[in-house]
C-alpha cells in the first residue's frame, strides 16, 4: 500500500506519487504523468505541457465525456511530460480540479466539511425537492453513486446530517478513510499492474469535503422516482 506524503512538494518527490488514477514520476528533465495502469508501458504517445491534460481528462476510453473528473474512468494510453513544478500542479488541477488545494487544507487541519442534509436544505429552484429524500434513500443513493468501483474516487469526509451519521452504511469503512488509496479499490483485477522495481510510492488522496452537485441531482431523481441505479 502506498504511503501518504507528509508534504507533497517539488523537493519532496523522491518516489512515484499516485494521485487518483495517475502516477507522477520525477527525473532530471522534469515530471512525467501517465495512467497508473500504464506505468510499465514504454509504447505510449507523449504529450507536453499542462494544457494537454485538459483533453486527456475530458473523455474516457470509449470517447464518452467525463462530467465527474474524480470518476474512475480516466482514459488510458498516454504519457504527459512537464518541465516544471508549476506546470505539474496546473496539470493535476486539470485532471482533478481543486483536489490539491483541498488536500493542502486538510493537511493543515483547516478543511471544513458540510453534511448532505445541510447541502440539500440550502438548495433552491428545481433542486429544492431533493431535501425531501429519506434516510433510507440516502443510504442507497450514496452507496451507489459514490462507491469507488464505478462511482467516485474521493474519500468521503462529510456526514449524512448533523448527528454525525455515516453518509451510507452500505459503503466499506475504507471509503471514509483518507489514508486509503481509493483507486486501488476501484481497479479491476486485470488492470492492477505490478512495478516491483520502482521505489515504494506515495499517494495524494482525493478528498470529498462536501456533497457535490452531481450527488444533489441524484438525490432529486430519487425523490422524484426518476433514478436508475448505476450498474
Amino acid at each position: 500500500m502506498p504511503r501518504l506524503p507528509g508534504n507533497f512538494s517539488e523537493n519532496g518527490m523522491a518516489a512515484p506519487v499516485y494521485f487518483g488514477q495517475i502516477v507522477i514520476t520525477k527525473s532530471d528533465a522534469g515530471f512525467t504523468v501517465c495512467h497508473r495502469d500504464d506505468q510499465a508501458r514504454d509504447d505510449l504517445p507523449t504529450f507536453c505541457g499542462a494544457e494537454a491534460a485538459v483533453n486527456l481528462a475530458k473523455f474516457d476510453d470509449a470517447g464518452n465525456y467525463r462530467p465527474l473528473k474524480t470518476a474512475p474512468n480516466l482514459r488510458h494510453g498516454w504519457r504527459l511530460h512537464l518541465r516544471q513544478w508549476e506546470e505539474l500542479t496546473r496539470a493535476l488541477d486539470y485532471f482533478y480540479p481543486g483536489r490539491l488545494a483541498v488536500f493542502a487544507a486538510w493537511q493543515r487541519g483547516e478543511l471544513p466539511t458540510t453534511s448532505l442534509r445541510e447541502t440539500l436544505d440550502r438548495q433552491s429552484g428545481m433542486y429544492r425537492v431533493a431535501a425531501k429524500i429519506s434516510d433510507h434513500q440516502i443510504n442507497d443513493v450514496v452507496a451507489d453513486f459514490c462507491r469507488s468501483d464505478g462511482g467516485c474516487l474521493r474519500a468521503i469526509l462529510w456526514k449524512r446530517d448533523r448527528s454525525g451519521a455515516l453518509a451510507s452504511t452500505k459503503l466499506p469503512k475504507e471509503k471514509y478513510d483518507p489514508h486509503f488509496d481509493q483507486a486501488r479499490a476501484a481497479a479491476a483485477p486485470g488492470r492492477r499492474v505490478k512495478t516491483p522495481h520502482l521505489p515504494m510510492p506515495t499517494f495524494v488522496p482525493l478528498l470529498c469535503q462536501e456533497p457535490c452537485n452531481f450527488l444533489v441531482a441524484e438525490c432529486r431523481r430519487a425523490v422524484k422516482g426518476e433514478r436508475v441505479p448505476q450498474s
